[in-house]
């Protein structure tokens, strides 16, 4: 089948993924995904798009987001958030998600404040959950051959899990997430690896396909925009630097070897020592809190993971040991 065909199919499949599952409002970062979903939604909404960065923070989603509601003239919020409403909002992550992963916990407060900011005008919001992991955007995917990177693929859709939706129900919005709509799951397992992750113009890009199928529609500097982490988008990727200042050398030392005696948790700086502290106070240590029936043991914090699982969510780690056929030795 041609390269055409493909791009029609991917263009088709999000479209009416779009109708199915929209929303009066988008959490927008200008990144290719979420503004596809202000494109296609706007056709036929009044849409409204929230955007949120981390005041006095280097946040370029500002700039592409400002933009694309420009072009497709939706109503669009900024919510500039300080640096103590972001350390404010880490017990509520924490106690939503149940993890203390610091990638994960720096990644869901921007998600948090724009939800609990946008629940206070929409019902419901739009994200774009799940290209990344469908269509192959994230950059550690781009040196794999074709057949490693369907299987890497593969292996990333059965433990996908994103945090909007816990964050939305706690706050009392709906969240819609078009990308796992089961026809364009299905749509991306039929899309060629190489058409995914393929060179154009001397550079390597990923969600190529996604690109090309919407390209004529964006702004080409949306369309072909480098894909950002939310926390680089945002500003929240300052928060380790922040936290490095506020807790000594002596207390991270001390506390550090208390956790690992004492837990059995290994604390790799002081920004994951802050948010084991509330994790802890909220759940205990990893090993009470565990819930799975099954599975393996991380060896890093001692919380139970699925079998197949690559990495912790509770702490971070990566990788994982691979286990075949155990079951979960405390």
């Amino acid at each position: 089948m041609s390269v055409d065909f493909f791009v029609g199919l991917v263009r088709k499949c999000v479209e009416e993924a779009v109708e199915r599952n929209v929303e009066e409002g988008v959490l927008l970062s200008g990144g290719l995904d979420t503004s596809i979903l202000v494109a296609l939604a706007s056709r036929t909404r009044r849409l409204k798009a929230f955007t949120v960065a981390l005041k006095g923070a280097p946040s370029p989603d500002v700039y592409y987001a400002e933009l694309v509601a420009r072009r497709f003239g939706v109503e669009h919020r900024l919510r500039v958030f300080s640096l103590e409403e972001a350390l404010e909002a880490v017990p509520d992550v924490i106690r939503v998600l149940g993890v203390f992963d610091p990638m994960e916990v720096r990644n869901s407060i921007p998600i948090y404040i724009g939800l609990e900011y946008a629940a206070k005008h929409v019902g419901g919001v739009m994200t774009g959950d799940g290209a990344d992991e469908l269509f192959a955007g994230y950059s550690f995917l781009f040196d794999l051959g074709e057949d490693e990177l369907e299987h890497k693929l593969r292996s990333m859709w059965r433990v996908m899990s994103f945090s909007s939706k816990p964050l939305g129900a706690s706050l009392g919005v709906t969240v819609s997430q078009p990308y796992l709509d089961p026809k364009v799951v299905d749509c991306a397992s039929r899309i060629p690896a190489g058409l995914k992750v393929k060179r154009e113009g001397g550079t390597v890009w990923g969600k190529w396909i996604l690109r090309k199928a919407f390209e004529d529609i964006m702004p080409r500097e949306v369309a072909w925009r480098t894909k950002a982490p939310i926390e680089v988008g945002c500003g929240t990727c300052t928060l380790p630097e922040v936290l490095n200042e506020k807790v000594g050398d002596e207390e991270f030392s001390r506390k550090r070897r208390y956790y690992l005696e004492n837990d059995g948790v290994e604390l790799r700086d002081k920004e994951h020592l802050t948010y084991y502290e509330v994790y802890r106070e909220i759940f205990g240590p990893p090993r009470e809190a565990a819930k799975t029936p099954e599975g393996k043991t991380c060896p890093h914090c001692k919380a139970v993971v699925p079998i197949e699982a690559a990495y912790c969510k509770t702490c971070g780690s990566y990788p994982l040991p691979v286990v075949k056929n155990s079951k979960n030795k405390m």
